[in-house]
């Protein structure tokens, strides 16, 4: 999911699946070289953020965490409710740019993964103050660095998101809002302690 583009999103949901186990496998990798960064004692409840069909959800699971995941297309939530290994997790459809529908400080982490890149600034600010509002302790922003490939900037192009825009400024961006930026696999994994206001 993107969120604000949710009948894109139901539209190409049958054919954003066919990646599924090609996003899990990076996300291990990620979780792999992040793991010891993050202090799991401490980490119990995660949230997953425009959660498309559940890759990234799963992956959480497997590292033993209680997992919510929200998404606003109902066709993406469809398809991750459908597989077998994401049975235990529970998902919620939403805009997360209206309202993420839990209280403050509901989880101990909140993670987002592609979902800024295609928003434009004014919403990816209100996605952080959201995001933020519901961390206890930790929000993640996983996304799109300059050293992607071309068939991204392609499928990026086709979407018609802030993508290219997004690639130029996200470094500058993440540290005006307080964000340690860090490129794994060609990815940025930004880490955040949560405040309540980004305006």
């Amino acid at each position: 999911m993107k969120t604000g583009n949710t009948n894109l999103f139901d539209t190409i949901a049958s054919a954003y699946n066919l990646f599924y186990n090609y996003q899990k496998r990076g996300f291990q990798r990620t979780m792999a070289q992040v793991t010891d960064i993050l202090d799991k004692a401490a980490i119990h409840t995660i949230l997953d953020v425009g959660c498309g069909t559940g890759a990234l959800a799963s992956t959480l699971t497997e590292y033993g965490f209680e997992v919510r995941a929200l998404d606003a297309s109902e066709k993406m939530l469809s398809i991750a409710k459908k597989r077998k290994e994401n049975q235990g997790i529970e998902f919620v459809r939403a805009d997360a740019l209206e309202h993420i529908p839990f209280d403050d400080d509901s989880f101990d982490i909140v993670i987002a993964s592609h979902v800024a890149h295609g928003l434009p600034k004014e919403q990816r600010l209100r996605l952080y103050a959201e995001m933020a509002r519901v961390s206890k302790h930790l929000v993640i922003y996983h996304d799109y660095s300059e050293k992607t490939t071309a068939l991204t900037s392609f499928i990026e192009y086709l979407e018609g998101g802030d993508y290219f825009n997004f690639i130029k400024i996200a470094e500058q961006e993440m540290k005006e809002n307080e964000m340690s930026a860090h490129i794994l696999h060609g990815i940025y994994v930004s880490f955040l302690k949560p405040r309540r206001s980004y305006f």
